[in-house]
């Protein structure tokens, strides 16, 4: 069987709990997965020569091939000699594996093209996919009723083999040498050594209305930190300046942290709670069991929002819903005062301090 879903990181994370829920179904099907290049340390730590072995185990716990897609790359130059060589390329690794299914979990043109690539006669997406002349590429439609996407993608893994699949956490990647890095990050040793609360901040978000103002989230790291929490502040790619102004807003009190996907998944494991938006880094904190404030705006909770983990969602009900990449804060989302997050950001804390050992999987 082969998964289709190419991007982005939270849309891979949340893809993740049905193939997982899948695998330990069905031990001994081979699954394969098409991704961007830059998700796979979200399947794999292994090396690109490695990709298309069949070794499962802690640095690829769920699928026995990956196929590497950039996508992205290829549309800004369809028509390129690369690109047609890369498709091409694709096409024959594709059907090479002959897979006899396809699920696409992403519900677009060019997930259902890719899908299509396969030569697999069973494609199977959702009736109603995010790009609706995707279905016309689909040879299974599946309605699904689930609000979270979460919900939906177990809808479409169950149809693979008429299972009844529940919501499971998702298994990811071990990567030593990002597990050694944490090690390395002399601050967090010290934390750890003097239980101390690790806060990871996430200010960046896929586009302005989504994001809260870097000075609110400045306030909080300094509110953590005079109550002798350690505060960490994640610089995504291109965000090194979001994330030092947080800092700065702080009055330095915080700490930036620029790190791959894998070295960011290693240390959402180890922090004691991750605030951000709607954004990839907040969905990872779920997936590896780490307690959760969620800061949302424009985009809905209920179907892409904090899953099946401890966590919080802070959200004015008269935020209006809207995937416009506007540049600048939704006005719902700027309702939310740092006094707010801090208050839900201390329940959590405490929670886990009395020893609260459940992350709600599967109890949703």
């Amino acid at each position: 069987m082969l998964v289709v879903r190419l991007g982005s990181m939270g849309d891979i994370l949340h893809a993740l709990p049905a193939i997982t829920a899948l695998r330990k179904m069905h031990p001994a099907w081979k699954i394969g997965w098409a991704i961007e290049p830059q998700w796979r340390d979200l399947l794999t730590s292994e090396p690109a020569d490695a990709l298309l072995a069949a070794e499962r185990g802690p640095v690829r716990p769920v699928v026995d091939a990956i196929h590497l897609v950039p996508a992205k790359a290829w549309g800004k130059k369809p028509f390129s000699g690369t690109t047609i060589d890369g498709v091409r390329a694709l096409r024959e690794e594709l059907r090479a594996a002959q897979y006899d299914a396809v699920l696409d979990l992403q519900g677009s043109i060019r997930s259902a093209v890719v899908a299509r690539l396969s030569g697999c006669r069973r494609i199977i997406g959702e009736s109603a996919p995010r790009e609706t002349p995707a279905k016309f590429l689909f040879t299974e439609r599946v309605p699904t009723t689930g609000e979270h996407v979460i919900e939906q993608d177990l809808e479409l893994a169950s149809a693979i083999a008429g299972d009844l699949l529940s919501p499971v956490a998702p298994w990811l990647p071990v990567d030593a040498e990002a597990e050694d890095w944490c090690d390395e990050l002399f601050e967090l040793r010290s934390a750890v050594w003097n239980r101390k609360p690790v806060v990871l901040i996430h200010p960046g978000a896929g586009w302005g209305s989504k994001r809260w103002p870097a000075e609110r989230y400045g306030a909080l790291a300094g509110e953590f930190t005079q109550r002798g929490a350690l505060v960490l502040v994640n610089a995504g790619p291109g965000e090194r300046a979001l994330a030092e102004s947080v800092v700065g807003a702080a009055n330095g009190l915080g700490t930036v942290i620029e790190s791959s996907v894998a070295q960011l998944t290693a240390l959402t494991r180890r922090v004691s709670l991750v605030i951000g938006g709607d954004t990839g880094p907040v969905h990872l904190a779920c997936a590896v069991g780490t307690p959760v404030v969620g800061i949302y705006g424009p985009t809905d909770p209920r179907r892409n929002g904090p899953y099946g983990n401890r966590f919080t969602v802070l959200r004015n009900p008269d935020s209006r819903q809207d995937h416009t990449r506007r540049t600048q804060p939704e006005a719902g989302l700027l309702t939310i005062m740092p006094e707010a997050v801090m208050s839900a950001a201390m329940e959590l804390l405490l929670a886990a301090h009395e020893g609260s050992s459940t992350n709600g999987w599967g109890q949703r």
